[in-house]
């Protein structure tokens, strides 16, 4: 099984200087940054996926500038990644359409032929055909295609018809691409039919969609029945399998791929689970980052300065104080309760909502102080000899800027890597 990366051009300036807060060097963050393969002396993963609704293009804006898509078609996927060095050359590139970016529309905003095109200028190895989301889902239909309402049996029809056409025209990109069809229903019924019609189509593998809200329990349903409807060579790939965490559960399906950023953004978009740490069992343990953003720039704080329910001076004294509480207590200058008093003092300001009770606030404010305490008194930066902690030190636990919270993104994406290869060997 392989781990894909679904990457969205998440890089971090090695030489960022985190005392003034800013890079060393202005220049291109795209030639100054590194991707987490360059980074570590072993990249974090087996492959990279890129999906076009990232990338972007005439119908609908990505992440990439004009320069960077124009590179992109110029020099393809590998060259722009920079996997071109031993280590990495022999990575698989995926490619999707990204069709979360489009989940509203009616249709998707672009042809299968399109999306062809863009395989080809990034000279993917895998491509997966043009789908579109369904959201609807019902765990107790498992035969056929039972239920689904008129918009799910729409997306359905969408969703197979490209695969077939994908299928056929893929044929002109040689032998070096390999074709995915796209798994979508509203029930592991409907789902098993969607993946045995891809098979009779002529597809030796094929990606399973729709999965990203899905319980583990409904994620299970659905993979044995479509393991079920399948010849047992046939191969799949999990489309943005956000319970990357819990991978070892689904090793009995014939799984040969999966892709996802989940150990990525959690370091900046959980509430809680923000740092991984493998504990003394081999098993990934998570901890809550240490929440001191910028006094000035956070739009929370813009808010509460407009409408005068925070003055901007004492809040960048707040800021100061908790900053420099946190860099003493890691030198062991600082105790424990004197940290923590003045990090939640700064965190109470951002954490408390005026529209909520007091008593919604306070419990907020009470799980922060439980999350913090144990992050300071075990501190886990220390007990991590990755690059990324060994350089940045108790940095990489403060949840404050770009390059901060990437970096412990690429802590994460390390930690999990060495956690998922033993899970699955």
């Amino acid at each position: 099984m392989k781990f894909i990366f679904a990457d969205s051009l998440d890089m971090i300036d090695p030489h960022y200087d985190f005392m003034s807060d800013r890079p060393k060097v202005q220049q291109s963050a795209y030639w100054s940054g590194k991707y987490p393969h360059e980074f570590f002396p072993r990249p974090p993963y087996d492959g990279v996926l890129i999906s076009k609704g990232v990338v972007g293009g005439p119908n609908m804006a990505g992440k990439y500038t004009t320069s960077q898509a124009m590179r992109f078609r110029r020099v393809g996927a590998r060259e722009f990644l920079r996997l071109t060095d031993a280590r990495c050359r022999h990575f698989d590139i995926f490619g999707d359409c990204g069709a979360f970016t489009y989940a509203s529309a009616e249709k998707p905003p672009y042809t299968t032929d399109e999306l062809l095109d863009f395989y080809a200028d990034g000279r993917f190895t895998h491509g997966c055909s043009l789908d579109h989301v369904i959201f609807d889902f019902s765990r107790n239909l498992t035969k056929g295609l039972r239920g689904g309402s008129g918009a799910a049996r729409d997306r359905y029809e969408i969703t197979q018809q490209n695969a077939a056409d994908f299928l056929k025209s893929s044929k002109a990109l040689g032998r070096g691409f390999t074709p995915l069809g796209v798994v979508q229903g509203w029930s592991p019924g409907s789902m098993a039919h969607a993946a045995h019609n891809l098979e009779r189509m002529g597809y030796t593998y094929s990606s399973i969609g729709g999965m990203v809200p899905l319980s583990s329990p409904a994620v299970h349903l659905c993979l044995k029945a479509i393991r079920a409807a399948l010849k047992s060579r046939t191969r799949l790939h999990l489309l943005g399998f956000a319970k990357a965490e819990q991978i070892a559960e689904f090793t009995g399906y014939g799984i040969a791929s999966f892709d996802s950023t989940s150990p990525l953004i959690r370091a900046f978009k959980d509430a809680r689970a923000n740092y991984y740490l493998k504990d003394k069992r081999g098993n990934l343990s998570y901890y809550t980052a240490i929440r001191i953003p910028h006094a000035i720039e956070n739009k929370r704080f813009k808010i509460k300065t407009k409408e005068g329910s925070a003055s901007q001076e004492k809040l960048v004294e707040l800021e100061n104080s908790a900053l420099k509480a946190v860099r003493e207590f890691d030198r062991g200058k600082g105790g424990l309760e004197s940290t923590l008093e003045a990090v939640l003092a700064y965190s109470r300001e951002f954490l408390w909502d005026p529209k909520a009770s007091r008593q919604v606030n306070d419990n907020k404010v009470e799980r922060n102080e439980r999350d913090l305490r144990r992050t300071l008194i075990d501190q886990p930066w220390r007990k991590c000899r990755c690059r990324v902690c060994m350089e940045a030190g108790v940095e990489v636990m403060i949840f404050r800027s770009t390059n901060r919270n990437k970096r412990r993104g690429f802590h994460n994406l390390q930690v999990y890597y060495e956690h998922f290869r033993k899970a699955v060997q």
